[in-house]
């Protein structure tokens, strides 16, 4: 079978390996649709186990079921949670599923980007959802992304009413601005510093805010002198984080989705947090119940996400793929398909 080798962001090869054998308990499930997220692209978090098969935003058809699963089928259309916990430990019987450390250590073989994939006994138990009648495949890409904000929303007790402010407009941060608008948020702002995804935004958003400009001024204006409630950061840079702390209204939240490499220092002026009483908090993955509300979300049509994908790529264009994400201007949803011998830009 063929799959995506990532030795680094400019460096990703189709090379082939042979199609994983399963044992008792697990399934074979080939991959149709299996999108690229912002985190496949950071380099120095990837870099230090490459070269390996990345991907983790799959849907695909179970083509094989080993010895003693009960509660799936051959044909049966399905989501995968690469990462699922132990449901047994400190963490994760006090609702920190992403803490869990069986959660860190678990995954696919060999990647997301592969045509097929072997999901281990504890991924089938846990982490199999069949796919709503009607969802797409690529549709059904979106469950995981939108799995982590869910939970990243729902830690920061979003309210409705509220004034958003998100920081960086891509895949997550438009994930982020849908979510806030279905639970009934007020103002929802979002802010970049490219034009694309700017321009992007205001389909989305309320408004929009050219972080290359003064972000606090400008919030200031179009909030009726308010600063925002919450502060949703879903950029990985040193600035963004920095900027977000200069946005928080007072008794507001900032939840830092994204955050900027190890070695940085995020300079925070505790005195200012205190007096204002102001909550500075992460969100990291998805639990169990995580998923299931994101799946509901996307089967009711509380949420659609389909709008957001700009690039359905066959192997042939990986490094393309690779390219549009990491360089974060000329895309928001990018989409490999493994199977596909041509590719088509929407």
């Amino acid at each position: 079978m063929r799959v995506l080798m990532y030795y680094n962001n400019k460096d990703v090869r189709v090379e082939e390996m042979p199609v994983p054998k399963i044992g008792p308990g697990e399934l074979l499930v080939k991959v149709y649709a299996s999108g690229i997220c912002g985190s496949d692209v950071m380099e120095w978090y990837r870099i230090k186990k490459a070269p390996r098969v990345l991907g983790h935003e799959i849907t695909g058809e179970i083509v094989e079921v080993g010895e003693g699963v009960r509660n799936y089928k051959k044909g049966d259309r399905v989501f995968v949670s690469h990462h699922v916990p132990c449901n047994k430990c400190y963490y994760c019987l006090k609702g920190s599923h992403t803490a869990c450390e069986t959660l860190h250590k678990t995954n696919y073989d060999p990647g997301g980007f592969a045509e097929y994939i072997r999901i281990p006994q504890i991924n089938v138990d846990r982490g199999v959802y069949v796919l709503p009648e009607g969802m797409s495949y690529e549709e059904g890409t979106f469950i995981e992304p939108l799995a982590c904000v869910v939970r990243g929303q729902r830690l920061a007790r979003l309210k409705p009413g509220q004034t958003v402010l998100v920081i960086g407009s891509g895949m997550s941060g438009f994930i982020h601005i849908k979510l806030a608008r279905s639970l009934g948020a007020g103002r929802i702002i979002a802010a970049d510093i490219t034009e694309y995804r700017l321009k992007a935004a205001e389909r989305f958003a309320d408004a929009v805010i050219n972080a290359k400009d003064n972000v606090q001024k400008r919030l200031l204006e179009l909030n009726e002198n308010r600063l925002a409630d919450v502060v949703i950061v879903c950029a990985g840079s040193l600035k963004a984080s920095t900027e977000a702390l200069k946005c928080i209204d007072k008794g507001g939240t900032a939840l830092f989705f994204a955050v900027p490499e190890p070695e940085t220092m995020v300079p925070v002026a505790m005195n200012d947090m205190w007096r204002n009483e102001i909550t500075l908090m992460t969100s990291y993955g998805a639990g169990p119940l995580d998923l299931e509300i994101a799946i509901n979300l996307m089967k009711n049509k509380r949420i659609v996400l389909n709008d957001m994908i700009t690039h359905r790529l066959s192997f042939d264009e990986c490094q393309l793929g690779f390219h549009l994400v990491a360089d974060a201007k000329d895309s928001i949803k990018v989409i490999f398909e493994p199977h596909k011998k041509v590719s088509s830009k929407q």
